[in-house]
């Protein structure tokens, strides 16, 4: 399914440089106590077969809590085996012939067993986390840490933390919101002012414990907009959701990003819900009804925050070629989701490079769950790099070899290191 560069081309000698090229991973969902996965079924449990799998028509009975994890592995791998046309099941054959050197050329569910047994022996092996990270090779991969995660047991130096804040912003009237940020953080909130005071703490907690980034994810409605210290105080007097509400603590995090020198990546446009009868992570989808527009007075205000955007597909991606391209504090970050398919990263990454200066682009993250993905979606963004400076620009004779390269470690590594400097 992923298109290599044809042997002995330009863009396969060009790959074989990059591939040398030490990743840092800018967003992930590593459980950092549990990185790598202890078999098979940490692999056909990422939501991106279980939605494949669930739109073929698998019952979701198979991913409740209890169920037999080697059933479920062969009743996914039933699907999974259905779906040999997509991305998905590309990166899965690389991980199950590089990890555990399956040969067949189609995944056989009859070798559930055998792959089940083997996987639980590779992975749970001494070193096994050492070695999934070298095949990429990695060497640093963000965290999505909740607010009140404790951040303890693990290298900041090769995990680092990064402060996801959904939940303050979006679900502060769910029970316990509250109560745990004041356990965080010492401050019972109430108003503007104890909310700036508990904020601060909570970034400074981040920022012992190594964090270098702050991250949200936006539905399409909505709209960044300053509220006036009396209205949010106003606000948190309400109960239940509160849009005012949302945009003030929004706004304050912002504040806070600029105070301490923090970049604020910005996911922008998932619509929550749309399928509420599909698997866990598998019932959202993007809306066509966004512009960064909405984002713009963002934008304006905090002109010292660097704000990686990542957007949902290639009509917002323009978009975001064009803001990055007039906003200093902008920047085109990986390919997201439903956009992270060959032929949308191609068509995108083409646009970002024509149109964004190189040390604007963050090429890539890999979004995954366990190590083990991290080679396969990694590769298959290093095969479409290599293919287009081969052809825009190496062939052309608009940059010689090294520069491409170059270009290349700035996409997967130095630009990581400018925009999330350590502290």
């Amino acid at each position: 399914m992923i298109a290599s560069p044809i042997p002995g081309s330009l863009a396969m000698d060009l790959l074989e440089e990059i591939n040398q090229i030490r990743i840092i991973d800018p967003h992930s969902h590593i459980p950092p106590e549990a990185p790598a996965a202890k078999s098979i079924d940490d692999l056909l449990s990422y939501h991106y077969f279980t939605e494949l799998a669930h739109s073929l028509g698998m019952p979701k009975a198979c991913l409740a809590e209890g169920y037999s994890a080697r059933e479920r592995c062969r009743e996914i791998l039933l699907y999974v085996s259905r779906m040999d046309n997509t991305a998905q099941y590309s990166w899965l054959m690389s991980i199950l012939k590089t990890t555990l050197g399956y040969s067949r050329q189609a995944l056989d569910p009859k070798d559930c067993d055998q792959l089940y047994d083997l996987s639980e022996k590779v992975y749970q092996a001494p070193g096994w986390e050492n070695q999934s990270l070298e095949l990429g090779p990695i060497d640093q991969v963000f965290l999505t840490n909740d607010f009140d995660d404790p951040l303890e047991g693990f290298d900041p130096a090769r995990y680092v933390p990064c402060l996801r804040t959904d939940e303050l912003v979006f679900h502060w009237q769910k029970p316990g919101v509250k109560e745990r940020l004041a356990r965080r953080t010492g401050v019972d909130v109430s108003d503007r002012k104890s909310l700036a005071r508990a904020l601060r703490e909570l970034f400074q907690y981040f920022l012992r414990h190594g964090a270098r980034a702050c991250a949200i994810s936006l539905p399409p409605g909505f709209h960044a907009q300053k509220v006036s210290e009396g209205d949010l105080n106003q606000e948190f007097s309400h109960q239940g959701a509160s849009v005012g509400r949302s945009q003030g603590i929004f706004w304050e995090i912002a504040t806070c990003c600029e105070e301490f020198g923090i970049p604020f990546d910005l996911m922008f446009g998932v619509n929550r819900d749309v399928f509420p009868l599909g698997v866990h992570q598998g019932r959202d989808l993007f809306d066509q009804r966004i512009s960064l527009i909405q984002l713009a007075p963002l934008f304006n205000a905090f002109p010292t925050v660097k704000f990686p955007v990542s957007v949902l597909s290639s009509p917002q991606n323009s978009e975001l070629v064009a803001y990055s391209w007039i906003f200093p504090n902008v920047i085109a970050s990986g390919h997201w989701w439903y956009a992270n398919i060959p032929s949308l990263i191609e068509q995108d990454l083409r646009s970002r490079l024509h149109g964004i200066p190189r040390e604007k682009i963050l090429g890539y993250y890999s979004d995954m769950y366990k190590l083990e993905f991290g080679p396969p979606k990694y590769l298959m963004f290093k095969q479409i790099l290599a293919r287009v400076l081969a052809e825009d620009y190496v062939a052309p004779g608009a940059m010689s070899r090294a520069q491409a390269i170059s270009l290349a470690q700035d996409l997967l590594r130095n630009n990581a290191e400018r925009i999330f400097p350590s502290k």
